[in-house]
């Protein structure tokens, strides 16, 4: 890639663009109105494997690299793999995870200056990191990074946890609105429980399945597989802001599964959105390819009242 040019490997490897998705089938906020106020924008990614390259969006795929910035290595002495021999004195490279450009999530909140966001992580399992993987992000502005972008190949890790090593996969930002789910303020589960389960028997469709959604996405909620555990800033302690999730879960069915996804031998006319399934032919292709544990997700957190936008993660599985 000549310094300063920031290649398309292919036409497909930009985004698609939002994907089309099946309307809610009810109004949250009319049957429960409980949740009023709770609803929140998010940006569904859509992951599915491709070839990005370092001028695209991406998840697993090659970052747009400044030429005079090493590439990060990771050197935890106590990082390792499991089942395996220790990893040894020589650091690990980091690899790519996400990669997003301001054009593609318009619904992303860059710091002042930036327009590119960058996560990698060592693909090691880290006891100091919840027992996971070790991430680093990076706010940066595309045409400053441009300018003098790397040429070379980053160097690949010598070692890792399959787990935590992301295929490359083109991304399709798409706008939605969802509701809490492990987010449901304090006692409303409890309380809507048994009206959930009469939606359920009523309409054949669950308030988790169709309001909620538990993918790789920014903003909204964090994807949680266990209960919540929100970080305060250390600096000015207030509750940070959930910037983005990575999860191991991908919408194979369902109301989130996009439209133009879903299996073609189903009547689509008939079929309702939260039952149908995937195009058998397509479902390869679908999400970047990590356990994260146990179908488990990294999440990612910001504060933008401090300086320089501090941020943490959290994990689970």
């Amino acid at each position: 890639m000549p310094s300063g040019h920031i290649q398309q490997d292919t036409e497909e490897a930009r985004p698609t663009g939002p994907r089309p998705l099946a309307p809610i089938p009810f109004e949250v906020e009319s049957v429960f109105p409980e949740l009023a106020g709770t609803a929140r924008e998010v940006t569904l990614l859509y992951a599915r494997a491709g070839q990005p390259g370092p001028g695209d969006s991406s998840i697993g795929g090659p970052l747009l690299w400044p030429a005079g910035e090493p590439w990060p290595m990771c050197a935890e002495p106590d990082h390792y793999k499991p089942l395996d021999a220790p990893v040894g004195p020589e650091p690990v490279a980091m690899v790519p995870v996400v990669q997003l450009y301001a054009r593609d999530v318009p619904g992303l909140v860059f710091p002042t200056g930036t327009d590119l966001l960058q996560i990698l992580w060592c693909p090691l399992v880290h006891e100091d990191e919840q027992y996971a993987a070790n991430p680093r992000l990076h706010w940066r502005n595309t045409a400053l990074t441009a300018t003098n972008a790397a040429d070379e190949q980053p160097p690949s890790p010598h070692t890792a946890e399959e787990d935590y090593l992301p295929r490359p996969c083109t991304v399709s930002p798409t706008p939605a609105v969802e509701y809490p789910n492990w987010d449901l303020p304090d006692g409303l589960s409890e309380q809507l429980g048994d009206r959930f389960e009469a939606l359920q028997e009523e309409r054949g469709f669950d308030y988790f399945d169709v309001a909620t959604t538990q993918q790789s996405k920014v903003g909204g909620y964090p994807s949680w597989t266990q209960p919540p555990n929100w970080p305060d800033c250390t600096g000015c302690g207030t509750r940070m802001e959930h910037l983005l999730s990575v999860t191991a879960t991908e919408a194979g069915m369902g109301r989130w599964l996009p439209l133009d996804e879903r299996d073609p031998s189903q009547d689509q006319t008939t079929t309702p959105s939260w039952l149908a399934k995937a195009d058998p032919t397509a479902l390869d292709t679908f999400g970047h390819d990590m356990g994260l544990g146990d179908l488990g997700g990294m999440y990612f957190f910001v504060c933008r009242t401090c300086p320089d936008t501090p941020y943490t993660h959290r994990y689970d599985c």
